[in-house]
């Protein structure tokens, strides 16, 4: 047996299994338990930092009628395009919640990640793995991937993140599968109007070519590149045409990546207590398909996304997420080799309907447990935003990064931000790097100074712990602490 068939399992033309609706245990009993886990996190699910400006962003392209290229909310923007690569999800997003509010938020990011979890059930199935390893497997997989240990940075919440991990997954099946690959461009019509992380789909479909082309499938070879092409036409249609392709660029490989935590590496994450269980994943992954390469069944596609996204991850940690819901078939069909042979497959699928149908009846419950606590970050309240907006309605406001989109969003432009999530989609290069010569413990005299004459500075809205530059301003340039919030604190100058 050479390598290339060890690694895939038995023969070279052994073809992706089929994925079938089955055994309604296991669907009801890791659905049902990642709900549970979701819901019982749902104030992370509206952590992320660019809800507000997002929230925003809709509510305007709803007012409009058409998505605006240039931001209304900044002073600072100058020429700038604004490449707003989520209209969609934003429009959503703005329906959803004025008429459902944080909790209609929160229960459809639920129900995303439940679609997540049916589909890795369906895809581990389809696989030959016991429904007891499907379990184990594919719930880990989800409890792990949305790295809520690591929030605001988590990968299943209120953001456009979440439809990018929706549609790798369901990609991820339908290029296993084969047999819908058309329906992979009226998807991509979708993705590419809902985040930009579109540019994923491209790859998927280009990594499944390049496997067929390795094992010499033909046919697959076809299907894939007639899927790429039209997945390639369907991207156009979007309201930048192909300059989402600009918008894109814009992000990816951005100098600003160095500075946006979500872009860093795994190792500056991995020494959180809370990445001890994916470090775990990890090492089990690891171990089990270096011991084990020829004894696994998993298709080679499986085995080898599982190891790019996992390489992805270490370079950048956001792509750990993916690795582990890619990994879940290899690491189920691995866990089944080692699950008694005698057990009685009626009998498990028995017990996991039982526990899904108690699962089930704990969601209504730990919504009205969670429900109070559902708001936006409270790193900037409506309070600290209304009081700018009443005492400093025409300030040239410099603003911390992560309060930028929440200002947006309590008041509309009213009070014109300097800098928010959007980075390089919306800000020029030249202010994006003055900005972050500023963000150090320690202050730069020079550099401050600079950034304060040069955009005439004269109220700066900031983090209320940064006690160096509260002494910079007070002390040392005579300006006022005005306001002091729960986190942030208003510096006038006079």
């Amino acid at each position: 047996m050479d390598a290339l068939a060890a690694w895939n399992g038995t023969k070279l033309e052994r073809g992706p299994g089929t994925i079938k609706l089955a055994k309604p245990g296991i669907y009801l009993f890791v659905i049902a338990f990642s709900s549970v886990y979701y819901l019982a996190n749902g104030p992370l699910l509206l952590g992320h930092l660019d809800l507000g400006w997002h929230l925003a962003a809709g509510d305007l392209i709803r007012e409009r009628g058409s998505v605006p290229f240039q931001d209304p909310w900044s002073f600072t923007l100058g020429n700038r395009q604004w490449y707003n690569l989520s209209w969609l999800w934003d429009v959503i997003a703005s329906v959803v919640f004025q008429y459902t509010g944080y909790t209609g938020l929160t229960l459809a990011v639920v129900a995303c990640g439940a679609v997540i979890a049916g589909y890795l059930t369906s895809i581990c199935l389809g696989s030959g793995a016991s429904a007891l390893a499907v379990g184990i497997s594919v719930l880990t997989a989800c409890v792990l991937y949305p790295a809520f240990a690591t929030a605001p940075n988590s990968y299943l919440s209120a953001s456009p993140n979440t439809p990018t991990m929706v549609f790798c997954v369901i990609f991820y099946a339908e290029c296993l599968k084969r047999t819908r690959w058309f329906l992979l461009p009226v998807m991509m019509v979708l993705w590419a109007n809902l985040h930009g992380g579109f540019m994923l789909g491209l790859l998927l479909i280009g990594f499944f070519g390049a496997v067929s082309v390795l094992k010499r499938d033909w046919a697959g070879l076809r299907i894939y590149s007639f899927a790429a092409a039209g997945c390639l036409v369907a991207i156009l249609v979007n309201p930048l045409g192909w300059h989402i392709y600009n918008g894109v660029a814009t992000t990816l490989g951005h100098f600003a990546q160095a500075h946006i935590t979500e872009w860093w590496s795994y190792a500056a994450n991995f020494t959180m207590p809370g990445s001890v269980p994916g470090i775990v994943y990890i090492a089990m992954f690891v171990a089990f398909e270096l011991r084990h390469p020829a004894a696994s069944t998993a298709p080679l596609e499986s085995r080898l996304l599982a190891w790019l996204f996992l390489l992805l991850g270490f370079y950048q940690y956001r792509y750990m997420s993916f690795f582990f819901m890619f990994a879940a078939v290899p690491l189920a069909l691995h866990l089944d080799r080692l699950l008694p042979k005698q057990l009685n497959e009626l009998k498990v699928q028995s017990s996991l309907l039982v526990a899904g149908i108690v699962g089930m009846c704990a969601l209504p419950l730990t919504l009205i447990y969670v429900k109070p606590a559902l708001a936006l970050p409270q790193l900037l309240s409506e309070q600290d935003a209304r009081y700018l907006q009443t005492h400093f309605p025409h300030a040239r406001l410099l603003n911390h990064w992560n309060v930028g989109g929440l200002l947006i969003f309590y008041t509309r432009g009213t009070v014109p931000v300097f800098i928010d999530g959007r980075s390089a989609t919306a800000y020029p290069d030249e202010l994006l790097r003055d900005y972050f010569s500023l963000i150090k413990w320690e202050i730069d005299e020079p550099a401050w100074d600079a950034v304060l004459d040069k955009y005439k500075i004269d109220t700066v809205l900031w983090v209320k712990a940064h006690e160096p530059l509260k002494r910079f301003l007070v002390d040392k340039r005579g300006w006022t602490e005005e306001y002091a919030g729960t986190d942030e604190v208003i510096y006038v100058k006079h």
